[in-house]
Formats: structure tokens, sequence, C-alpha cells
């Protein structure tokens, strides 16, 4: 997490070059990346003139003196770096402001809430500044740095700053991904129809905030991933007023790319542009130069959505810029995690746009790239990289995957390894670790208020399981350790092997058994959130726990012993309150 005591890190340059400077720092941070917001309600409600929710009783209308006590903290990725490019020094600096709307861990936030927001949603902002002094953004914000976007000018040259953004962020309908302990999680899509709504709220808020919306789609268009791919498509021609389609093919695949957009702007929505690019089949084995397809595609969108380019204005005491360009488009792109397939489009879209901006300016030549530094590709690389392994980290838990390529250019069999490995960990901490975290989410950003009176509170993370469920795992690990013992136990040569073999197998049987039982009921043995259980996930245990009560074996001791019945284990769902701000 980040804060700044005078630069708005929660909105863009551009946004800050609009926004009032006058007003107290946490009035103009943009609210979907005031992590901290619910925290400081009662100092917001106070200096707003408002009786809190704690009984602060303010005197007057706007307590001024509180303004400095309330800090807005964003969640995210910082990075900050002064280098050369063609022995032109400048200031790299990478922003990411993930959204506090939705916000938990990958399997348990999937797709958009009634409200339009979307889970893993993310801002990001690369950023060039020029002839900016030690005090400015490259300095780290120090004293007499940056005020709402000013920065200081180096040897009296004006300072500029450029700025590019793009975001991120889960499709746009009802789906969820639900885990049963297998690998690969049972998906449910619910009808288009009833998303709607919500979709036109996300998108009503993107394009009033961005302006044209670029949807950038990567999922498989093959297997299980196709069936979101449909949503997505489904959703958009219903937004759109005279949707107009057109599909490419080539030898590797029958939909290479696929476009839907208005054939004219009648509406508002009229201004999303859907691109799917089959990034699986055409990147595949290694061929990820094949990515230039799309940014061929998206091309005349990039050069008409421009980027925003700003001037420090030396003579305003309010430290304002002069706004010389502005971005009027986003590309907003999407795989089916919006971390590794997204990591890799991004690190392109980021690249061109630096090498244009860069032309624009006169510090490269047409025809030149910013790769052309080898040093300067370095840093680029990585930086981006260590962008995506903290956005990953932050919603899936590990690392991202591919990121040997986003450092190197190519890969590697050490990132193969590396992605095993994270692969491995995610399987483990999206099963039986995301749970605690998506709790520990809902409690800090408010989506969950206790009960004020405490009434059953401290019963919500109590294990409502059948005794019998409970303990079927510790089964297992008995019968594990008792094949183990009887396996290295040594016996004397008179006597007699059959009754030790027969102790062993019976454990193994049992053993099989309960990891069978585990397996096929995997939903029981998810540690899924606490306070605010997902829907599907009561569904996923009540209709495995009605197949268990079916069953000849174990079914009249779980019938018996079950505490609460079909309620047992969601009975804490309704004393929790969400509270959007």
């Amino acid at each position: 997490m980040y804060f700044s005591y005078s630069f708005d890190i929660t909105n863009s340059f551009q946004r800050q070059a609009s926004s009032n400077p006058s007003l107290a720092l946490w009035q103009r941070a943009d609210d979907r990346f005031f992590w901290n917001k619910f925290i400081q309600s009662d100092l917001i409600d106070f200096a707003m003139g408002a009786t809190s929710a704690s009984g602060l009783r303010p005197h007057g209308a706007h307590q001024t003196g509180v303004d400095p006590f309330i800090l807005p903290v964003m969640f995210g990725m910082m990075r900050i770096t002064t280098t050369r490019i063609k022995a032109t020094p400048l200031t790299f600096a990478l922003i990411t402001r993930r959204s506090r709307y939705r916000a938990g861990t990958r399997y348990m936030t999937r797709g958009v809430d009634e409200q339009g927001h979307v889970a893993n949603f993310n801002e990001t902002e690369q950023i060039i500044l020029l002839n900016d002094g030690p005090s400015s953004l490259g300095g780290m914000g120090a004293e007499g740095g940056m005020q709402n976007g000013k920065v200081a000018g180096l040897d009296g040259h004006d300072v500029q700053i450029m700025s590019y953004v793009q975001t991120r962020g889960s499709v746009p309908v009802y789906w969820a991904e639900v885990n049963t302990l297998r690998y690969v999680p049972d998906l449910q899509v619910r009808g288009v129809e009833s998303a709607i709504s919500a979709a036109k709220q996300h998108f009503d808020e993107q394009i009033r905030i961005y302006g044209d919306n670029y949807l950038v789609n990567l999922v498989n268009q093959r297997g299980r991933e196709d069936r979101v791919k449909k949503a997505y498509e489904q959703m958009v021609r219903t937004l759109v007023s005279t949707p107009n389609e057109a599909t490419q093919a080539d030898y590797i695949t029958d939909e290479k790319l696929h476009v839907v957009e208005a054939s004219q702007r009648n509406q508002e929505y009229d201004r999303l542009h859907y691109v799917y690019f089959d990034f699986h089949n055409e990147t595949k084995g290694l061929r990820w130069h094949r990515a230039q397809l799309l940014l061929d595609q998206l091309k005349d969108g990039l050069i008409q959505g421009q980027y925003f380019r700003g001037v420090d204005m030396p003579g305003d005491a309010q430290g304002r810029l002069e706004v010389r360009n502005r971005q009027t488009a986003v590309v907003r792109t999407n795989c089916m995690d919006c971390l590794d397939r997204t990591n890799v489009v991004q690190t392109m879209l980021a690249r061109w746009t630096l090498t244009r901006q860069l032309v624009d300016i006169g510090i490269l030549r047409p025809g030149e790239s910013a790769d052309d530094d080898a040093a300067f590709k370095i840093l680029f690389r990585n930086v981006w990289a260590d962008n995506a392994d903290v956005v990953s980290r932050s919603y899936s838990g590990t690392g991202a995957l591919k990121t040997d390529f986003t450092r190197t250019g190519e890969r590697t069999r050490a990132g193969m390894v590396q992605d095993f490995n994270n692969s491995i960990t995610r399987y483990v901490k999206n099963n039986f670790g995301d749970g605690p975290r998506q709790d520990a989410f809902d409690l800090f950003l408010g989506a969950f208020l206790p009960d004020s009176s405490g009434v059953g509170t401290s019963l919500v993370f109590v294990d409502r399981r059948p005794v019998l469920i409970q303990s079927i795992p510790y089964v297992l690990a008995a019968s594990f350790f008792m094949v183990i013992v009887s396996s290295f136990a040594r016996s004397k040569p008179e006597s007699t092997l059959w009754p030790l073999r027969l102790f062993a197998m019976i454990w193994l049987l049992l053993g099989v058994w309960c990891f069978h039982f585990i397996y096929t009921h995997g939903v029981l043995y998810v540690a899924w959130p606490k306070l605010n259980t997902p829907r599907w996930a009561n569904e996923g245990y009540q209709e495995t726990m009605g197949s268990i009560r079916k069953d000849s074996l174990i079914g009249p001791f779980v019938a018996r012993h079950e505490r609460g019945a079909s309620n047992a284990k969601i009975s804490h769902l309704e004393e929790g309150k969400k509270r959007i701000q």
C-alpha cells in the first residue's frame, strides 16, 4: 500500500489536471482507489459536519482541521526510477491502482456485482517526466515537490509530463468458478439478460472516466472459457445500438480476431469497441511475436485515443498543469483472471505508446523504438514484470506466470519451472487459504459489518459441518500413517505375516475410500469465506450434502448427526450486513 502527504496518487495526471486544488487531499481522491476510506469513515463524517458512527459530534459545518488526519491509501504497485534514453535524462514511473470495490481473491470474486463493479479491476498509468528536478516525482515526492500534479523544473526548463492509462477487469457478466478441489474449477455463467443493468452501470462509469473503451478479450475460444467469451460478446451486442461484426481467420484458427462495434454512434454505449484475440492459439509454441496481430488491430484506436501530456505552469500558485493533450480512450484488457495473458498484452501496448510519445517530443526519430536502448529495455521489462507480480499476488496469491518472457523477451526453462511452482501454489492457496483472505478484505473494506448487538457474532467462524464430514481428512492422514508404519515394521522370522498385511490392507482401503470421498465432495473441504460466503458456495454445499444424505453407507450417520440440518453451514450469512462506501 502507498500514500503521499502532498500528491494525489489515487488519480491519474489527467484527472489531477481537472481537479480542484483548493479541496483537501482526501476530497480529491478517486473513490475507487481510496482503500482506507471505510477505516477513516468516522473522521470523514466528523470533517463533513455529520455525527459519526462512533458518536463524534462536530461543531460547525466542515472541520478543516481534521483534513490532514484523513490520508488516502492506495493499494497496488508504484515504481519510480530515473533513467536515460539516447542520453536524454528522464523519470520513468509505473503506477497500478487496484479498485476497492468487489475486491478479493481469485475464485471468490469473479464477474460483476449489482452495482456494476467488476472483480480485479486495476488502472495502470505509465508516466514519463522530462526536465524534472530532485524534488519532483523522480525525487520520490520530497518536500517542495508535487502539489496536485505540480513538479519542479530542472535548469529552468518546463517540466513535461506524459502518461498513458490502461485498465483491466473481469468480464462484466454474472459468472463464477466454483472450487471443488479439482485443478480446474466448475464454471457457472448466468444468463446475460440478468446482468444487463450491472453491465450498464459498469460501462457508464468507464465511459465517463476514460472515454471510448476498447474491450480486449483474451479468453480461449475453445473449451470451458468459450462460455465466458460468448456471454461477453452477447452483452456488447445488447448494449451497442447498431452492432457491426467482423471476423478474421488464418491457418492457425478460424477466429483469430473478432470485432464488435457500432456502425454509427447513436448513444454512449456505442463508444464500446469489442476486440477478441485468440491469444492461446496464436501464441502457442512460444510464438509471442504474434501478439503483434492484436496491436495492428488496435493501432487506429490507440492513435485516435491519444495520451495525456501536460506542462508545468511555474506562474500558477495552485500548481496546475497546462494540458497540451488528453487521452480520450482506454484499452480495457481481460482474460479469465486478468493476470498472465493480460500482462503480456498491456506490456506490449505500453511499449508501443512509449515509443510514440518519445517520437512525438523528438527524443526518438521515426522508425526508432524505445527498445533500441538496451539499458532502458531491461529496465522497462523488469518494471512491467514486477507490476505483473504485484497484481497477481494480490489476487491469486502468487507471482504472475510467463514473467520470464516479460523480463527477457523469451521463454526459458527456469521460467517454465517457476510457472509450474506458481501454478501448484495457486491451487493450494485458492482452495485452502483464500477464504480467510477474502474475510480480511471484507472486514478491512467494510463489505461486512458485524451485528452491533454482538448476537451470534462469536459463532460466525464455527465449523457447522457434520462431525463425520470433518473427521474424514483426519482419518485419511491416520490411514497414511498406519500404512507407512506397517510397511516398515519388522517382524520375527517365525511370526505370521498375514495379520500385519491384513492390518495394512484395511488401512489402505480406508485411506483410498477417504481420498475418493474428499475428491468427489471437494466443495465441503474448500476454505470458503465465513463472512460473506458466495452464493455458489452455498448452492454447492446444499447440493453436495443432499447427495451424501442419499448415500447408503454414510447417509444415515450424516442425517442423524448433522447439526442444523440443511442450514448448518450457512446460518451465519444473515448475520452480516454489506456497506458500500
